[in-house]
């Protein structure tokens, strides 16, 4: 789905009018390596500009060990999910496990999930081919047997966020 500045407005507008006890109106995930200085620092100042309350990680926050509580938290207090799938996203276990618990939990109860493919096409995260194939045999021998289920699930979520309509974009952004 193509995108403009004014199409986005129209989707926040009609999704911030059902008011909801949310500490955030949005959550975004992503790998901070790619975007984070980048397509997502110029969404987020964008989002809050507008009086949009958006969740952002610390840069700071501890990588590789899992969702942590500070995280977990915003999550469950975040009405929408902005899931920016860049080159190198599926090569963070963090975004990955994130990625898990916001369709796995979320998606069913009510919340939107908005993916946008930033330099990646959906077929390559469905398919797990390209980037996102060496990533998961990363992933497999890292884990070794000891993360099957964890691999598995990181497979479906993939397929599944690739299969939601979203954003492409391929131009650059500084």
């Amino acid at each position: 789905m193509k995108s403009s500045p004014a199409h986005i407005d129209i989707i926040f507008i009609d999704l911030m009018d059902v008011q909801a006890s949310f500490t955030y109106d949005v959550f975004l995930n992503f790998r901070g390596a790619d975007t984070r200085f980048g397509f997502t620092g110029f969404l987020y100042k964008a989002l809050s500009d507008r009086g949009i309350r958006t969740f952002i990680d610390d840069e700071e926050l501890q990588r590789g060990f899992g969702v942590t509580p500070s995280i977990w938290k915003a999550i469950e207090e975040s009405r929408i999910f902005i899931i920016i799938f860049s080159t190198n996203y599926a090569f963070s276990s963090f975004c990955l496990d994130e990625l898990t618990l916001i369709l796995g939990r979320y998606m069913e109860n009510g919340r939107v999930v908005l993916p946008v493919f930033y330099h990646v096409d959906p077929s390559v995260i469905r398919h797990g081919t390209g980037s996102y194939g060496d990533a998961l045999a990363t992933h497999e021998e890292r884990f070794m047997k000891d993360s099957e289920e964890r691999l598995e699930r990181w497979r479906t979520s993939l397929n599944k966020a690739a299969n939601l309509s979203g954003y492409h974009f391929s131009g650059y952004i500084c």
